[in-house]
């Protein structure tokens, strides 16, 4: 080469990797990634010390780590095939799991993705400097993130910040919930997963939604693509079937959707151009009295919609390569027309994924038009993508060293937790039983009685619960 390289694979053994990173490193490369394992998530930790301090001020993907896809302008540094292709604005998405980045580049949904970004062990380069460096992309639109746990949580809340101060959502797939989960992490890519409750309050906390699957996540992506977060949660569902509107009703609850019914004027309206025969209701079933009057299908389709934040609009077109869809097109039309006369969402749905084929549903979105696949599916993405509300400027507290720690008695733990806003039981401390007095302080029965000054009351036998009189 007439130069150092740019960016540079690595695809050779752990041991070789570190010292041809240094060699990298001093020729003044612009980076590389590290593709071999056995560092910290195998117990080798000071390897992967000993290949951060190689790599020095250069920035370096990994280890463990397959990589990056840029499909804007075509450029990749990828040891496997992917799924993807070129794309002009999408969504980036970044993965601790090489194996599901794979995955994902495989999509046949229409998302267009525009950078896809392994972080393996994320010895260097974390998710937060990956992640903005590729939200300073103006073609990019949106964040996908597949987790194991966040690395620093002061940047990460910054990262966000600087996520919705561009208008840029991020969508999340956690993993790592579970005792077994967090194990496979650790194994994995040494990341240290943290219970649900707590990382689902962090993410809320910094704005991101979290979802539960990966076909909710591409889902959901697709939506804020074209429509950003939504800013409404009041929907309609509109289908040509009393099944699908059943099944609506049925699975809406399990994502916290509710389905309110249209206001009087707009089921009058409904209810004059569809008939008698039409129990005007959200979910609203239309039968197919006007099926192929387009004029007709988008005026009850436009009116529907009108009342609500957004619509769902079930419809799935028969499989293109067995039977004639020429009779769906029709519907289709409405919805599309439905969402342009309001200026609200209007969502396709497919009750099943593969009613939407690939070409479909990439020409839908080069439209504007949001297919949805699945219909549970499409409901969780629906609810992700009104996303959580935030208090701007919100950091977590940044970990401070502990030079010199020392032991808390639990009453002095307790009165600065009551201190910091954080409800805590009410006590009082005596030196001795008889010098107890919860009556004075305002304490009824039953108490918790306890040892003070123990760092394991229970292992010593100093807690008695339930006591009724301390003396």
């Amino acid at each position: 080469l007439p130069a150092a390289p740019d960016a540079t694979f690595l695809g050779i053994n752990r041991h070789a990797t570190v010292e041809m990173v240094g060699a990298l490193a001093g020729l003044g490369a612009g980076g590389a990634v590290c593709f071999a394992s056995g560092w910290r998530e195998a117990g080798e930790d000071g390897l992967q010390a000993a290949l951060v301090e190689a790599a020095g001020p250069m920035p370096v993907l990994g280890p463990n780590c397959y990589g990056f896809i840029n499909y804007l302008d075509g450029a990749l540094l990828w040891p496997d095939q992917h799924g993807g292709q070129r794309v002009e604005t999408g969504v980036a998405i970044l993965s601790q799991s090489s194996n599901i980045a794979i995955n994902l580049t495989m999509q046949a949904r229409g998302l267009p993705i525009a950078y896809i970004a392994c972080l393996g062990n994320a010895a260097q380069v974390g998710l937060s400097d990956l992640a903005l460096a590729m939200l300073d992309d103006p073609r990019v639109t949106a964040l996908g993130l597949y987790i194991e746990g966040v690395g620093g949580a002061p940047g990460f809340a910054a990262m966000t910040e600087r996520a919705r101060a561009a208008g840029k959502p991020i969508i999340a797939l956690k993993s790592g919930k579970t005792p077994s989960a967090q194990d496979a992490a650790a194994s994995h890519t040494a990341a240290l997963a943290g219970e649900g409750a707590a990382s689902g309050a962090f993410l809320r906390q910094c704005g991101v939604a979290e979802v539960a699957s990966l076909d909710t996540l591409l889902e959901t992506l697709k939506i804020v693509h074209v429509h950003g977060g939504l800013s409404g949660t009041r929907f309609c569902s509109v289908s040509s079937s009393g099944g699908e509107a059943g099944l609506v009703a049925d699975l809406a609850p399990r994502h916290g959707l509710r389905f309110e019914p249209p206001s009087p004027a707009t089921a009058a309206r409904l209810s004059a151009t569809l008939g008698p025969l039409v129990r005007v209701a959200n979910p609203l079933d239309y039968h197919t009295f006007i099926w192929g009057d387009v004029a007709r299908t988008t005026d009850v389709f436009a009116t529907m919609l009108g009342d609500y934040d957004a619509g769902l609009f079930i419809i799935d077109p028969p499989r293109p390569d067995r039977c004639d869809p020429a009779s769906f097109q029709p519907a289709l039309d409405a919805i599309e027309a439905a969402q342009a006369a309001t200026g609200l969402p209007a969502f396709p749905v497919a009750s099943l994924p593969e009613n939407f084929d690939e070409p479909r549903a990439i020409a839908m979105l080069g439209r504007g038009m949001v297919p949805l696949m699945g219909l549970d599916t499409a409901l969780a993405a629906l609810s992700a993508a009104c996303l959580p509300p935030v208090c701007p400027g919100w950091r977590p507290w940044p970990v401070r060293s502990g030079a010199e720690p020392r032991l808390l008695d639990e009453a002095a733990a307790k009165a600065r937790l009551s201190a910091a806003g954080v409800a805590a039981p009410r006590g009082i401390t005596a030196p001795s039983l008889a010098a107890l007095d919860p009556g004075g302080a305002g304490l009824a029965p039953p108490f918790a009685l306890k040892g003070l000054g123990l760092a394991h009351k229970t292992e010593v036998g100093a807690v008695r619960l339930g006591v009724t009189d301390p003396a």
